[in-house]
Order: C-alpha cells, then sequence, then structure tokens
C-alpha cells in the first residue's frame, strides 16, 4: 500500500485539517463551461453525444430549463389596471358585493353562494390591484383592501354561514361609505 505524504504550508504550521493536501493525487482537470444560451440545437446534440454523462445530463437539464422558464413565463400575463374608470367601475362593484352579503338574512339560503362570490370577487379584485404602485396610497384602495380582509377573514374563521357581529359590520360599511366618498373624489 502506498503511503501519503502531506504537504503543510509553513505560515500555517498550526493550520486546521482543511489545509492539508495530499501530494500524491494528480489535480482534477477544470470542468469546462456549459454556454448559458444555446446557439443551435444541432451544435448542442452533437457536442453533447461525444461528452461525458454527466455533461450531457447538464445541458439536458439547462436546455429543460430554458424551455420551461420561457414557456411558464410568457403564458401568465400580470393583471393590471388598464385605467383609473376600470378601477373606479370594479371598486364600486365590489363595494355593491360587501354590502349585498354582509346585510343578507342569516337564515337566508343563498348566503354560502354569496359569500362564495364575494370571495371570488375580492381575491379577483386584490390581485388586479394590490401590485398598481398608483393606487396603493388612495385612501379608497386603503379602505376596501382593509374590509374586504375583514370580511374574508371572517368568513374563513367562522364559515360562509356565520353572520357578521354588529361592531365589526357596523366598521366594514363605514369603510365601505368612506372609500366610495373617496372614489366620487377621485382619491
Amino acid at each position: 500500500m502506498a503511503s501519503l505524504s502531506f504537504c503543510i504550508n509553513a505560515d500555517t504550521a498550526m493550520a486546521s485539517p482543511t489545509l492539508i493536501t495530499p501530494t500524491n493525487s494528480k489535480p482534477k482537470p477544470p470542468l469546462s463551461l456549459i454556454k448559458s444560451k444555446l446557439t443551435a440545437p444541432n451544435a448542442t446534440l452533437s457536442t453533447a453525444a461525444t461528452s461525458s454523462p454527466q455533461l450531457r445530463r447538464r445541458q439536458l437539464t439547462s436546455l429543460a430549463a430554458t424551455i420551461l422558464s420561457h414557456g411558464l413565463l410568457s403564458a401568465v400575463a400580470p393583471a393590471l389596471a388598464e385605467s383609473d374608470e376600470e378601477y373606479v367601475k370594479d371598486t364600486k362593484e365590489v363595494i355593491d358585493k360587501v354590502r349585498t352579503t354582509i346585510n343578507m338574512d342569516k337564515n337566508d339560503p343563498n348566503t354560502a353562494a354569496a359569500v362564495a362570490g364575494l370571495r371570488e370577487a375580492s381575491n379577483s379584485w386584490v390581485a388586479k390591484y394590490r401590485r398598481e404602485k398608483a393606487l396603493l396610497g388612495r385612501v379608497s384602495f386603503r379602505d376596501i383592501y382593509s374590509a374586504l380582509n375583514a370580511v374574508s377573514g371572517h368568513y374563513i374563521s367562522f364559515g360562509p354561514t356565520a353572520p357578521i357581529p354588529a361592531k365589526r359590520k357596523a366598521r366594514i360599511l363605514e369603510e365601505m361609505d368612506t372609500a366610495e366618498k373617496a372614489l366620487q373624489r377621485g382619491r
């Protein structure tokens, strides 16, 4: 059995074991760089066929990731507001849905369906407008967002048929009134 000889750096006589390196091992060749963008699919396949299996696997993984990321990113388009009128119209619709839903009688058989419709409308409104930097400072946005959060939190916690307590209901309706006034003033 061959004995290993070790080389210790003279400056670091008390060095950690990680600085001790065997002297009889051959240095490994540096890994070849993989191009991040492919120029021609045929060129990649021909080089992959002649190189090691590890390199082919890396190239295949890189190619698959590139194709999937471009396909997924182009398919998802952000839902951004097209205009101020659209924001006002959508917000008024959400306000009306909230008022209608929270004022329903607790024995009404359509309450669960109305709550489901409200959750869908509120989720789409929030998803559409929360990324709009121009709207984030508006009073109407802040109040509607707060009211939607309170309503959805109540129905998530207590179920779609549970009535909203009087204090919470009064606060939500007050936020709706404030938001509607702010919308009329363009805020």
